[in-house]
This record gives structure tokens, sequence and C-alpha cells, in this order.
């Protein structure tokens, strides 16, 4: 890696993180959109298309192994020398990189604390983007590992809830509690990140876009969700699991174990 490369030094770059199971990553083509679409916004290049990804998936898979994972994609603004403005158009070269990891999906149950030192910012299109930086997030999940919780909710900017330090929030809508169907989550204008399971929930009419307060979502039964899992607070991890597999049931791969004996896997928005 240079030490001039700008997603080292200035977080310059987009990213997605995709579940694999039995080697075939799951929902390939929304993630890609997204990230195709963070990339414009940051004015980058286009990133690799699903041919490129899937090959090289294969032989990530061939050298390492692991047919159940999460791989990242990482698509930067690349080198470009010092300062915050990037090198003229046509003169710097993005960079492309991924990571396959052994990771199975959690429907393991949450404590959940509300962030005083992090918040999501409403008013900023960029909060719509998965971009490298989220030291804010980092801050966030030490500040509820040392109270003794394992992640953090997020507030925003506009007031109410946004999302977790890596994972969109669901709480049961009330009169519907107890099935798949039936949840809020809040608007993107709160400052949430589009999450790629967060919008397969609301297309297939399992979830609604609702202003949530942090005494909502404390008090659940709410779900954690991103791409690498559904975790519980106030419900059954049987339920998470049953929510996470309809996301998924169209990609015609099934979840690896049970709600009782799933993986550990904690973040991928």
């Amino acid at each position: 890696m240079p030490l001039d490369e700008r997603g080292l030094l200035l977080a310059d770059g987009v990213f997605e993180t995709v579940l694999v199971l039995e080697a075939r990553p799951q929902l390939l083509e929304a993630h890609l959109r997204r990230w195709r679409a963070g990339a414009t916004f940051l004015r980058l290049p286009q990133p690799p298309g699903a041919s490129v990804i899937g090959a090289l998936l294969a032989e990530a898979v061939r050298r390492s192994g692991i047919r159940n994972g999460a791989l990242r994609l990482n698509w930067s603004r690349g080198g470009g020398g010092r300062g915050l403005l990037p090198a003229e158009a046509g003169s710097g070269r993005s960079r492309f990189w991924l990571q396959l990891s052994p990771a199975r999906p959690s429907h393991d149950p949450v404590r959940l604390v509300l962030s005083r030192l992090h918040c999501r910012n409403g008013h900023s299109p960029l909060s719509r983007h998965k971009c490298f930086a989220y030291t804010g997030s980092v801050l966030a999940r030490l500040e509820a590992r040392n109270a003794g919780a394992d992640d953090a909710l997020l507030a925003s900017s506009r007031g109410g809830i946004a999302c977790a330090t890596a994972a969109n929030v669901l709480v049961a809508d009330p009169g519907r509690r107890g099935s798949e169907a039936g949840w809020l989550t809040p608007p993107l204008s709160s400052g949430c990140l589009p999450g790629v399971m967060r919008g397969r929930a609301l297309q297939l009419g399992l979830a609604r876009e609702a202003a949530l307060t942090a005494a909502q979502v404390l008090r659940g039964p709410t779900l954690l969700l991103n791409s690498l899992g559904c975790r519980p607070l106030g419900c059954s991890p049987a339920l998470a699991h049953r929510l996470f597999g309809l996301l998924l049931r169209d990609e015609g791969a099934a979840l690896p174990g049970s709600a009782e004996d799933a993986g550990d896997s904690r973040d991928g928005e």
C-alpha cells in the first residue's frame, strides 16, 4: 500500500460488506448498486462489476477454503500526494482490494446503550453512503463495551434514533409483535445508512419507515439488522433467525446452523 494512499490517509473511499454462504455472495447486486452510488457521490470512477467480483471471490474461496464468511469490497481514490484535494482527473489511479474473512450470521441477543459520544448527521447526504470513515462508530462501540453492553444506539441530528454503530434498527410495530412482519425503522432523513437488508425488509413489506425514540428502541422488541446478522433485544433469537432467512430467501442459500448456534459476526451494514 503506497504511503500516499488516500484511503489510508483520509478515508477517501467506499466499501461494502457482503455475506458469503456456501461460496455464494448474498444480495450482491444490491450491494454493488450502493457501492456504485457511493463512488458516484464521491466523484470516483466506477468500481469493478459483478463479473470481476465473482471471479476474485471464487479465487479467494479456493485459496482460503472459506465458504461461509464476510467479503469486504474496498474502493479508494488511490494515491494523490499531500493535501485534501485529489489529483487532477486522469492523473490518479483508483485502488480496489477485497478481503474474505470467516463469519457466520449472528442472531445472539444484544445489549444496547445510547451513545453520548457520537451521532448520525441527518443533514448530510454523506450519511447515505458507506464511506471508509468509521471512527465515530468505533468510539461508540468502545463506549458500549465500557458500559457492559454489546452495541450503541446513535441518535440523529434531527432528533430520535438513526441506527446502531453498524446496523439498522427495527422496532416491533405495536399490535403486530411476535411475527416476522410489522417492523418500524428510522427514515433515511435520520442519517441512517440505507442498509441492504433494511431495503429488503421495506421492499418485502416487512417493515415501514417511522421516527423512533431511544425509549422505544431500548424497550423493544428490537432487532439490529445488517448483512451479517439480525440480533434481537426483547424478542427471541428464533424470530430474528426467521426474519433474516426471509430476507435472503430469493438467494437460495440455507443459513448455517440455527438461531442458537449462529456465529458471532457483529458488523456489516
